[in-house]
């Protein structure tokens, strides 16, 4: 089976690398187009602001070729602004284009008294529907880095946990999948996710 981490200098892929290493993956990190078109799995990690992301991703043809290996069935997982990027558009410094895999904006998480932001820290989760990557993740804690959400449709939000609002934690749509929180600096329940990730790839 071959896993690509999308490589466009998004921050986390080592620790992206090291976690499926410790689950016994063979992940490549890679920006070749070739490569990511005859992947089984695709994982877009990130870390950094939603212009800089798509400008890097345009920049390296990368964007196109992410778009024909998800229509061509593959799955795809974003990690934190990995999926982000994943919506239509973000209003992060200035509006931009996203991938447009799934339906929706990415706004700045509301401001309240005690919850600063960025979001910053172990939250639990609640499931909302059921997917592949949701087994036994009821009140399971993960950790979050983030200071924008994914303002989806009700129908795309699998998981959320409460910050201020009731932040989306996973999304999907199809065969595109997205974690807000880092898989791989969640601990075990974090290898879990990668792990159910890494079995739908494998199918």
């Amino acid at each position: 089976m071959k896993l690509i981490v999308i490589d466009y200098d998004a921050g986390n892929t080592a620790n992206v690398l090291r976690a499926l290493n410790k689950l016994g993956v063979e992940a490549e990190l890679s920006a070749d187009r070739n490569k990511i078109l005859a992947a089984d799995g695709l994982i877009l990690p990130g870390v950094g602001a939603y212009p800089t992301a798509m400008a890097e991703l345009e920049k390296r043809g990368l964007v196109t070729a992410i778009k024909e290996a998800v229509a061509a069935g593959t799955p795809l997982l974003g990690i934190c602004l990995g999926m982000q990027i994943l919506t239509e558009k973000g209003l992060e410094h200035t509006e931009t284009a996203g991938l447009g895999f799934i339906p929706g904006i990415c706004r700045e998480i509301p401001i309240k008294i005690d919850m600063p932001v960025p979001h910053m820290g172990w939250n639990d989760l609640t499931i909302q529907q059921e997917t592949p990557l949701t087994d036994d993740l009821e009140g399971q804690s993960v950790y979050f880095v983030h200071s924008y959400f994914t303002d989806v449709p009700d129908q795309f939000i699998d998981v959320t946990a409460d910050y201020s609002i009731k932040v989306p934690a996973m999304i999907h749509k199809d065969n595109v999948y997205g974690a807000q929180f880092h898989p791989e600096k969640s601990g075990d329940v974090g290898l879990g996710i990668l792990e159910k990730f890494v079995a739908l790839c494998d199918k």
